[in-house]
């Protein structure tokens, strides 16, 4: 085998051991660094890779991840691929506390220090429940912003980390990991403030509405 074959078939071994993870869900430096490395020398490759697709790579390589996002639709029809990045309908309430973790997340960022957010349970049902609707069932409360910490784990913006002797009560604590900038930038933001307000005006007029999905 000639140095030039050596070379592409190497160059293949990498690309798929990328493909594999990107197609999985998000690569972060943090969790395999090798990987990581292999992507930056790779990147180009791993582009035109996916192009054929229909995907495009995201990469940040200051905040350290890198996943697939879907091209823009072509506008004929007949140009159109398969869609393999499902799009995922987001209640409110899981809309809600995306919003207000990548608050505390750009509040984070301007204090400077540790670049990981790591919040505990109470923190994240703290943030939550002062913008859903009064309840007398407290731990009922509690369990339905529970299940929707559940559902931004599964969508992969948050993970949850085992319970540290520091923790109180050994309750959960979670890592907000950095990929949320990418989804929620300051327009979206924006545009949910406005559905906010008008959800504070209807709870206001409504007060035994439903908070739940």
């Amino acid at each position: 085998m000639t140095e030039a074959e050596k070379t592409v078939s190497t160059e293949t071994f990498q690309l798929s051991h990328l493909a594999i993870p990107l197609l999985k869900g998000v690569l972060y430096r943090a969790d395999d660094p090798r990987l990581w490395n292999a992507l930056l020398n790779l990147q180009a490759g791993v582009r035109d890779y996916f192009a054929v697709l229909g995907l495009t790579l995201q990469l940040d390589e200051a905040e350290g991840y890198a996943f697939l996002r879907s091209r823009a639709e072509a506008e004929d029809e007949e140009q159109k691929l398969p869609r393999l990045i499902a799009r995922r309908p987001l209640s409110f309430p899981v809309s809600l506390l995306l919003a207000l973790l990548r608050r505390k997340l750009a509040e984070f960022d301007a204090g400077g220090g540790d670049t990981r957010l790591i919040l505990s349970r109470d923190e994240i049902v703290a943030l939550v429940r002062v913008f859903l609707p009064e309840s007398t069932n407290d731990s009922k409360l509690v369990d339905q912003i529970e299940r929707h910490i559940d559902k931004v784990v599964e969508l992969g913006f948050v993970r949850r980390l085992k319970p540290s002797a520091a923790s109180a009560g050994g309750q959960a604590e979670y890592e907000v990991m950095r990929i949320l900038k990418a989804f929620v930038d300051a327009q979206w933001l924006a545009e949910f403030d406005q559905r906010l307000a008008a959800y504070q005006a209807q709870l206001q007029a409504s007060p035994g509405g439903g908070g739940d999905e």
